[in-house]
């Protein structure tokens, strides 16, 4: 059959549709020919040679090509892989710029780019035939009707970000349709939407939806998935698996309308992207895409042996991102969906292999320096996780202005003085205030931190309360897998229990994280679950368990709706109270007149907090004064933030203490508002005047607001 192809033009890359005819373009400066591969709908393929190069890019146009096109390419150029090169013109290669997949990765020996049976291994040739096995990108229509869409552009110190799944979030919720369980269309439905809004939440962070590999051969050995989908294959294409339409290219069209029916309910979109590696793997991971394209430009592979790849990830490959080109797929990417798919931030997976120029971190690496000064990005929601694996990768406070950052020291200095672990008072006072020892000196607010407890990679809320040790055996990797020491507590047994005294003391000390999570200064980030005290029964590292270990259960008992009352009470009490969410850190004096300073510490005693007590390891209760009249910036429309005052009195001691109201407050009377051996807000708190003590149970802590 004969297909014209014109030259066409080098830009933009992947396939993009005029109206008459589609452009293709793909980059491989060290490639000697590209092959075009098209199929039809019983997956007869047509080559067409791309003649046409600039700049090395590779080009060409079809006129009568339009969406719904399978695609794929087929790259020549040399086979030397201890140089570098694995080109393989046998394999099919996914554009790295394709919109949309029409299927997943079937694992076979034929997606691999040597012989399996080889002594040599990756050294050597494979001519077995890819296509049948590996997905086809699909030419999509980027039209979509936004009807006047507007992004809630929430401010930093207003966000509440809840961390889910999009499969997981909807996959037992009775309410959404089943068909649309597990999809984009379920998390845009009111049921879910509901849910979210009563929370008070303000953005939901999705675990990726970059299409990535759901089946590699390690564990489909074990009848396992990629559930959690940290290995991206294309950074343009929501995942097509989310999709409740079987209509090719559709996905792109639901994850839009999810987008607008989140905007609409007042929520924000963040991505957790993966730029730093993808699911190709090692020298002996299949070739997919970039490795057959190639290898050499887009990953970083080790000097002098140039067979093996560096690994600052643990996933086996990292991105190259010295070469200009690898930084141009980041960055179109990033562009791609804030301006086409309308999404608001991005949360990026450990951000420190991005900023790795040589081998050391630099925190004013190209990427930093290109996303710093592009118009569309600057202007986004940009969070960093920043560590990676490599040597010197845990990089907590490094990054440059207009990044925030998971505040990894937050979650584990908050989970130590829970559990009653010795150490020093003076980390819990830098956390709970926005943690200025890590992001005042280079010009950050409190919100660069974002704080949090839990996330997808650990244990949930419950778990953590409720476990010592891991339990991943259902992962079958002998309990290897998963991190060891996860700083958690079972409260006296070990797993689940009927014991009263114990699943009492678990409830109190999830109400003592939670309260402690969303009334510190920063951005509060909540996993998805933990609101309904969802468990993953001891798994730390649920990556492959797409079942309902993973999944929430909306069977909710009358405990878990307690704690999620408790957590909405939380948020809408943070959302009414300007001073837990300060734009700007303490300064420890008074600023208006007061008379007061605006934030002070104190011991139980009632005295201010000393040197030396702040040093004791032992220590284990703390009082905190924040004074509502000294806050230093104004409201949006320049007027003075005038709000309540409160004590907060921590106690992670394992018996009552009885604390003395500091003097001096300009007060008469507290009023106990917040009880954390309480299911909900106290109703009609007791008040308190000078020289009356307060008991602040063991294991617990007790807020009360200034009333006289």
């Amino acid at each position: 059959m004969f297909v014209p192809i014109w030259p066409g033009n080098p830009y933009p890359l992947g396939a993009t549709w005029d109206g008459k005819g589609t452009n293709f373009a793909l980059f491989s400066e060290n490639a000697t020919a590209v092959t075009l591969c098209l199929f039809d709908e019983h997956g007869q393929e047509i080559r067409l040679p791309l003649t046409e190069k600039i700049n090395f890019t590779w080009h060409g146009y079809i006129p009568g090509v339009g969406p719904g096109q399978r695609y794929g390419f087929r790259v020549h150029g040399p086979h030397d892989p201890q140089q570098g090169y694995r080109f393989n013109a046998n394999k099919l290669l996914i554009d790295p710029y394709a919109k949309a997949l029409d299927a997943e990765v079937r694992h076979s020996r034929e997606i691999f780019g040597y012989g399996w049976d080889d002594p040599a291994e990756d050294l050597s040739f494979s001519d077995l035939d890819s296509a049948p096995y590996v997905p086809k990108a699909v030419v999509i229509d980027p039209t979509f009707d936004w009807e006047g869409d507007v992004a809630p552009r929430t401010p930093w110190h207003e966000t509440f970000i809840y961390e889910t799944h999009v499969r997981g979030f909807t996959m037992q919720h009775s309410e959404i349709p089943e068909p649309l369980r597990g999809t984009y269309a379920g998390l845009a439905h009111p049921a879910a939407l509901a849910h979210l809004q009563s929370l008070g939440i303000t953005a939901v962070e999705l675990m990726p939806v970059h299409h990535f590999l759901a089946y590699p051969g390690h564990l489909l050995e074990r009848n396992l998935k990629n559930y959690w989908g940290y290995d991206s294959l294309v950074y343009l294409a929501p995942y097509g698996g989310y999709s409740a339409s079987g209509v090719l290219g559709e996905q792109v069209t639901e994850f839009k309308q999810m987008v607008k029916a989140l905007h609409r309910a007042g929520m924000e979109v963040i991505l957790d992207v993966v730029y730093n590696h993808t699911g190709e793997g090692n020298h002996k991971g299949p070739t997919l895409s970039l490795r057959g394209i190639d290898n050499a430009a887009y990953y970083r592979l080790v000097e002098g042996d140039a067979r093996y790849y560096m690994d600052f990830t643990g996933c086996g490959n990292s991105l190259n991102v010295r070469n200009p080109q690898v930084l141009k797929l980041i960055m179109d990417s990033l562009r791609y969906w804030v301006l086409e798919m309308h999404v608001d931030g991005f949360r990026f997976d450990l951000a420190s292999a991005l900023a790795r120029e040589l081998y050391a971190v630099d925190n004013l690496a190209a990427f930093f320096n290109i996303v710093h000064q592009d118009p569309v990005l600057a202007d986004v929601k940009l969070i960093a996780e920043p560590w990676d694996v490599g040597e010197g990768g845990y990089q907590v406070g490094n990054f440059p202005v207009l990044w925030t950052e998971w505040n990894g020291r937050f979650r584990d200095t908050v989970r130590d003085f829970w559990r009653g672990i010795d150490s020093r008072l003076a980390e819990f006072a830098y956390r709970f205030t926005g943690s200025s020892d890590l992001y005042q000196s280079n010009g950050r607010s409190p919100n660069a931190s974002i704080n949090f407890i839990t996330a997808h990679d650990g244990f949930t809320l419950h778990d953590l309360v409720s476990y010592n040790e891991k339990h991943n055996s259902a992962n079958a990797e002998d309990d290897r897998d998963g991190e060891s020491h996860n700083r958690s507590w079972n409260c006296g047994i070990e797993g689940e229990t009927k014991d009263r005294e114990v699943l009492k003391l678990r409830r109190q000390q999830q109400r003592n994280f939670l309260a402690t999570l969303l009334l510190s200064q920063g951005v509060p980030m909540l996993l998805g679950g933990d609101e309904v005290s969802r468990t993953q029964h001891g798994n730390n590292n649920t990556y492959c368990q797409d079942n309902p270990v993973s999944w929430f259960n909306w069977d909710l008992t009358d405990t878990n709706v307690e704690l999620l009352d408790f957590t909405r009470q939380l948020i809408f009490f943070r959302k009414k109270h300007p001073v837990f969410r300060r734009r700007k850190f303490f300064q420890g004096r008074e600023i208006h007149g007061s008379g007061v300073s605006d934030i002070a510490w104190f011991n139980p005693n009632g005295a201010e907090m000393t040197d030396q007590q702040w040093s004791t390891g032992f220590a284990k209760a703390l009082g905190l004064f924040l004074n509502g009249e000294e806050i230093a910036t104004p409201n949006a429309c320049g007027e003075r933030i005038i709000d309540d005052s409160f004590l907060l009195f921590f106690n992670a001691h394992h018996e009552r203490i009885d604390f003395l109201l500091p003097g001096g407050l300009n007060s008469r009377e507290w009023l106990v508002i917040i009880d954390t051996t309480k299911p909900r807000f106290v109703v009609r708190g007791k008040r308190y005047k000078q020289d009356i003590p307060v008991p602040v149970a063991a294991r617990s802590l007790v807020i009360l607001r200034r009333s006289g």
